[in-house]
């Protein structure tokens, strides 16, 4: 199975070599890279297969010195490579800087605490093998395979790549077709610090080379990008039985419930639909707020929309063919009943910012991953209502929550993998919280102890200190010791076997 759509079937010699890479802003060709074939992309997994054993056996330590040096490189370098970002996304410098940033220090998280989240260490043997000692340690797998998206080619990519290379393992990354030198950069700057050991390897070129990836024999696959690929990442690496990390899309909703600050929720709403071109996973599609405030908040999020200016504030759309889906969502929301309160007209890859209002449920624009700068609000009666409307969705990555009083009670209700109370994707940038959704939204974690988790596979060992008192695994066994056995069970656990009353 490929990771694309069916096209037309060329020989060898008529297969294109290369490709190239956009400037949005401008149109023009940015750089022209190799298409690696699913020879090339093998070859790479070989490499890395080889020089997996020297990475895991240099230990959390030895690992550490060469991730600490790379990501002084990256830090010294951080407008060089935003300035990369910008050619190839067409986002403004500093959200470039802020992404890169951002992916340093995750690198620096995860370097530093590798050893204490996979190192060896004890573990409670219980009471009954009281005379074993236990111990577990996470191990590397070998070779990570890695594919990174568009949107944020740094900084998403970096979560997994980071993690797994403290983990233990080698890594094979492909980038999008749409960012292939903001990839390549960081590879490079990885060569510098160690260039002798194929520890970081780069593929270049569109979903066959990422299909080849996914059957190449990796020891585990991490993908992020949209659901519909995802699924198709998925049945590639079931060939081979390739466990993955899925981080798919998001449909993501802010709560604002009747005691909000209205003014910062409208403000943090802005930023979460509008931010990168509404091109993030984890940005905000929809609003449920509470009709006490409804008509505060709307004015409010027209005002910052209408500030918002694309070319300014964020760049055009990446990839060319979301703006049709873009287009579509919005003029299907309107042709429903729903209204534009600004924006809506979807002329180029420059869209302005939209605020859509009585937007049915059953609308593209509220059920679907729209990944442009728009926002669908709607007026609910209570958070009750707004928890329901949310967690109707068939994502659930990201979610956000105004409140002063009610936020972390009606966050633990939303069916979501991350909730921000009183504030907007926040824990995207908290190295130590686990990233990834529930639903469509993807299965495992990166970020954090799960992440790193995500990229070892745990080892236990129990080692026996002196025989037990009661040894019951063995076939001499009598009848004297079944019964010492069940009355030790009854002891310790006896007390709980009482009947509950009925509420």
């Amino acid at each position: 199975m490929t990771l694309t759509a069916d096209a037309p079937v060329l020989t060898d010699d008529e297969q294109p070599k290369t490709f190239d890479s956009y400037n949005p802003t401008t149109g023009e060709v940015y750089a022209t890279f190799p298409i690696d074939d699913a020879d090339a992309v093998q070859a790479a997994v070989d490499r890395a297969r080889n020089a997996a054993d020297w990475w895991a056996g240099l230990g959390f330590k030895g690992r550490g010195k060469y991730l600490d040096q790379w990501r002084a490189v990256l830090a010294r370098r951080l407008n060089q490579l935003a300035d990369v970002v910008y050619a190839e996304t067409g986002k403004p410098h500093g959200d470039a800087a802020l992404e890169v940033g951002m992916a340093i220090e995750h690198l620096a998280w995860a370097t530093k605490h590798a050893k204490k989240v996979l190192g060896k260490h004890h573990v409670s043997s219980g009471l009954v093998m009281v005379n074993q000692r236990a111990t577990v340690e996470y191990l590397p797998r070998g070779v990570v395979g890695v594919i990174g998206p568009w949107n944020y080619p740094v900084f998403t990519p970096m979560g997994s790549i980071a993690y797994a290379l403290a983990a233990g393992n080698t890594v094979v990354f492909k980038p999008s077709e749409f960012s292939p030198a903001i990839g390549t950069w960081l590879v490079d700057a990885f060569h510098e610090v160690l260039p002798d050991h194929d520890v970081l390897q780069i593929v270049r070129g569109f979903g066959e080379t990422g299909n080849a990836l996914c059957t190449s024999g990796v020891d585990k696959l991490a993908f992020t990008g949209s659901t519909r690929t995802g699924k198709k990442v998925m049945a590639a690496c079931a060939e081979t039985l390739t466990p993955v990390v899925i981080e798919a899309g998001g449909k993501d909703s802010i709560i604002v419930d009747a005691d909000a600050d209205v003014d910062k929720a409208a403000e943090a709403a802005a930023w979460g639909a509008f931010w990168n071109a509404g091109q993030t996973c984890i940005g905000i599609e929809r609003a449920y707020v509470h009709e006490k405030v409804y008509d505060r908040f709307v004015d409010k999020l027209v005002e910052e929309a209408n500030a918002v200016k694309p070319g300014v504030n964020y760049g055009p759309m990446t990839m060319p063919a979301q703006v049709d889906v873009i287009r579509k969502h919005i003029d299907d929301a309107i042709a429903r009943g729903g209204k534009a309160l600004t924006g809506g007209q979807v002329t180029d890859g420059f869209i302005p910012a939209t605020v859509l209002v009585d937007v049915p449920e059953d609308a593209l624009a509220v059920t679907d991953e729209t990944f442009g700068p728009t926002i669908t609000v709607r007026k609910v009666a209570s958070a009750d209502e707004a928890i329901e409307l949310t967690n109707a969705s068939e994502y659930g990555l990201g979610s956000a929550v105004f409140s002063k009083k009610n936020g972390t009670k009606i966050a633990d209700k939303v069916r979501s993998g991350m909730t921000a109370v009183n504030a907007v994707l926040v824990y995207a940038a908290i190295p130590s919280l686990p990233f990834g959704g529930v639903g469509q939204s993807g299965i495992g974690r990166i970020h954090g102890e799960d992440g790193l988790r995500e990229f070892a596979q745990p080892k236990s060992v129990v080692k026996q200190l002196m025989p037990a008192a009661l040894n019951v695994t063995s076939f001499d066994r009598g009848a004297n010791e079944d019964k010492l056995w069940a009355t030790l069970i009854l002891t310790l656990h006896g007390r709980a076997n009482q009947f509950l009353k009925k509420q």
